[in-house]
């Protein structure tokens, strides 16, 4: 895919690690009860779809139907920062939020997974939903080499759950309520919200069309959604309250960094 690798997504990279290691600098001694933390053994919660989960031909499926879009990302990327030298530390800090907040597991016994917020509403909101998609690349590469949070192999579907329709969702939304002159927090609330809610959604489809087996594919459907339901209803709400609050405090702050997505242009003086 040409592009795909080029310097904008590498820069990307490159900030989201310096992002994630100056939020949280580590003393010695705190870096040795962290590691002694890690080294001990634990029950591992899944988060993600988790490597192998999906039979190889829908994983490569998922995988290969993604990437026009990432390479469509990394281009806008590459067109913004020629622009603004200040873009690419933005889009790097989105991406370090998608992966902390993407960090919060809640199990679900039932199917042996994890719910968690997902911070790509937020993202669609702030830089729109295509450079979303190249965001929650970053991130869930990073969860999946460096924590075991998701599969290589399944890191297709996952950007189609989180980055593709989340992000798309929560675009969508977010403008839609907008266009009805919906206030900026309300607006950002039911893109957060509706962005979760659309990410699991789309979990569930990838599961069910994957594995329903001989049972009817509506069947599996159902049961996955309402597996997510006790985990999912209430981290919606509460990702709902968190993009709003953020949309709102940068809007106020920094009115500045709005001004690409979520802000419409100011009219032409005559």
């Amino acid at each position: 895919m040409p592009g795909f690798s080029g310097r904008g997504c590498g820069a990307v990279l490159r900030h989201c690690l310096q992002a994630c290691l100056q939020s949280a600098p580590l003393s010695p001694s705190a870096g040795l009860a962290a590691l002694v933390v890690l080294l001990l053994p634990h029950p591992a919660h899944a988060m993600h779809l988790a490597e192998g989960l999906l039979p190889f031909g829908w994983a490569a499926g998922w995988t290969l139907s993604v990437l026009p879009l990432l390479a469509l990302g990394v281009t806008r990327l590459r067109q913004r920062m020629a622009q603004s030298p200040l873009y690419s530390p933005f889009v790097a800090m989105l991406a370090a939020a998608v992966f902390v907040v993407s960090c919060m597991p809640v199990p679900v016994p039932i199917i042996g997974t994890c719910s968690h917020p997902c911070g790509t509403g937020l993202a669609a909101v702030l830089i729109g939903p295509v450079m979303t998609v190249l965001v929650t690349f970053v991130a869930l590469l990073l969860q999946a080499l460096f924590l075991a949070h998701g599969g290589l192999t399944t890191l297709g579907a996952d950007i189609w759950s989180m980055g593709v329709v989340g992000g798309f969702v929560g675009y969508g939304v977010f403008h839609a309520l907008r266009s009805v002159r919906a206030s900026l927090g309300v607006a950002a609330f039911a893109a957060g919200m509706l962005s979760d809610w659309a990410t699991y959604a789309m979990t569930s489809f990838e599961l069910a069309s994957a594995l329903h087996g001989a049972q009817p594919l509506g069947s599996t459907l159902g049961t996955l959604l309402l597996s997510f339901l006790p985990t999912q209803l209430p981290l919606g709400l509460l990702e709902g309250a968190f993009t709003a609050g953020a949309v709102v405090f940068i809007s106020r702050r920094r009115p500045a960094l709005l001004k690409f997505h979520a802000l419409p242009a100011a009219p032409a003086t005559p």
